[in-house]
């Protein structure tokens, strides 16, 4: 899945800073977001393996690229105990 314009890197550190309230933005997620999810967290917890996160907070395109320690119904974990909303993901990269 390519994206049009590049997501701005940022630090894990500064995801818990970012804010998801708007809930008018629409984001096409990869079709298979669900599996890139699990492998990611087997890899995370496995391997502690960085992935690249590319998702959307309410100002615009980011790519964290970090370890998910687990997964829920709405939210993934990153190392350190920092959560992203799965409606906000728009690909993970291995």
């Amino acid at each position: 899945m390519k994206e049009t314009t590049m997501p701005e890197l940022i630090e894990k550190e500064l995801v818990a800073s970012l804010s998801f309230q708007d809930t008018s933005i629409s984001i096409k997620q990869h079709p298979e977001i669900m599996k890139q999810i699990e492998n990611a967290t087997r890899l995370g917890n496995a391997h502690h393996s960085k992935v690249s996160i590319i998702f959307q907070d309410d100002s615009g395109l980011k790519r964290v690229d970090t370890t998910i320690w687990a997964n829920g119904a709405k939210y993934i974990c990153l190392k350190g105990g920092v959560w992203i909303p799965i409606s906000r993901i728009i690909e993970i990269k291995m």
